[in-house]
């Protein structure tokens, strides 16, 4: 019989085995996704804490060079539900804007977000508390990249959609050293279930205003799905009102749904104009250093055939009950957008942004166990072929 020591070390050994393992099949998984045009990789940063350290899924693009290069932070928004179920956010769009002018691109997943380690602190109804949480998982993963060979540490923009946008707000307060500016895009934390949500957003805005010496610009839509002008333009008068340094870009209507400005490729004919010129202000570089950054590189979009009409959810093959809520909720996705499927059952679906086709069929993968997925539908086109 083993000894009770030798025992312990045996099992903690395996123990050490299957984790090696388990990290192994997960950088495997992480290095089928990414782009290397782009020198996408993923990091687990960790966030330093009083009893226990948290590890931040963040990925990072980096332009062609050494560096060192300025920074520009992206903050990730919060999708409805489960925030461990919401994918690494890819802003890819935005990236190759960045990064075609010589820019290092960071983008933490929070804590309790995707792969990144701990619970989502909400905060209940304390949207100012919430904010600053949250901010303290954006200055973790900036303390680590400014202390990086390839970053400038003095030349850095941060920026943020939705929740992050708030996140990005927030952010402001702790006067970061490097920081130059702030970018809000439809920022706001909306909960439904505290009365008088919009007057709380509105005054939490205030402190933060007060308390940020850095200039900013916010972009808000007046069909945003979230934050309508009732709500926007007493939050950014309020921040204004405490002190803040902002200008606000109000762009009217955008499509279906403002909210998805940032995220849509017809939003870049929006803010792009204005973050270059608010970029000219704050003194960073705007000059194109690499052309061949900027052309998007979507798969080609497969011709549609007619297998079936695009809102036939009974017609679509092999899917169960829960496949086809998920084609449903795809059919209410901004553009572009891409729905795949397998065999197997397995479904995916993506929207906007950078190759939401390559994201989908990904995303699909992902569940299916021996046959590949297949695109069903792109855009408001069904392309699949019956074999």
């Amino acid at each position: 019989m083993k000894k009770p020591l030798q025992s312990l070390s045996l099992l903690l050994r395996a123990m050490g085995i299957a984790l090696a393992l388990m990290l192994a099949t997960r950088g495997a998984v992480w290095a089928q996704d990414l782009n290397p045009a782009l020198r996408e990789e993923v990091l687990m940063i960790v966030k330093k804490g009083g009893l226990a350290s948290l590890a931040l899924e963040t990925t990072v693009y980096r332009p062609p060079g050494e560096g060192p290069f300025p920074v520009v932070m992206i903050n990730h928004g919060k999708a409805s539900g489960d925030p461990r179920y919401q994918g690494r956010y890819r802003p890819a769009g935005a990236a190759r804007y960045f990064l075609a002018r010589g820019y290092v691109v960071v983008v933490p997943m929070r804590q309790g977000f995707s792969k990144s380690e701990g619970s989502y602190i909400g905060g209940g109804c304390n949207v100012e508390s919430n904010g600053y949480v949250q901010a303290e998982d954006a200055k973790a993963v900036l303390d680590h990249v400014v202390a990086q060979p390839w970053a400038d540490k003095s030349r850095i923009l941060v920026m943020g959609q939705s929740h992050g946008g708030w996140t990005t707000l927030a952010f402001g307060t702790l006067d970061y050293p490097g920081v130059r500016g702030l970018v809000n895009f439809a920022g706001g934390l909306r909960q439904d279930s505290c009365a008088g949500w919009q007057g709380a957003l509105a005054r939490a805005a205030g402190p933060y205003g007060r308390a940020t010496r850095v200039p900013s610009i916010w972009f808000y839509g007046d069909n945003d799905s979230y934050f309508a002008p009732s709500t926007f333009r007493p939050l950014y008068e309020s921040y204004v009102a405490a002190g803040g340094k902002a200008q606000l870009v109000a762009f009217g209507e955008f499509g279906g749904d403002a909210h998805a400005m940032f995220g849509s490729k017809a939003g870049e004919a929006i803010w792009q104009p204005s973050v270059l010129a608010f970029m000219q202000l704050i003194d960073l570089p705007t000059e194109v250093k690499f052309p061949e950054l900027i052309t998007v590189r979507n798969l080609p979009i497969p011709a549609r055939t007619h297998f079936a009409d695009l809102q036939d959810v009974e017609a679509i093959p092999f899917l169960k009950a829960g496949g086809r809520d998920g084609y449903r909720a795809f059919l209410s996705k901004s553009f572009p957008r891409a729905f795949a499927l397998s065999p197997t059952g397995a479904w995916g679906w993506a929207e906007m942004g950078d190759d939401p086709m390559a994201r989908a069929l990904a995303n699909c993968n992902r569940n299916s166990k021996d046959l590949p997925c297949r695109l069903y539908a792109v855009d408001d086109g069904v392309v699949w072929v019956k074999e």
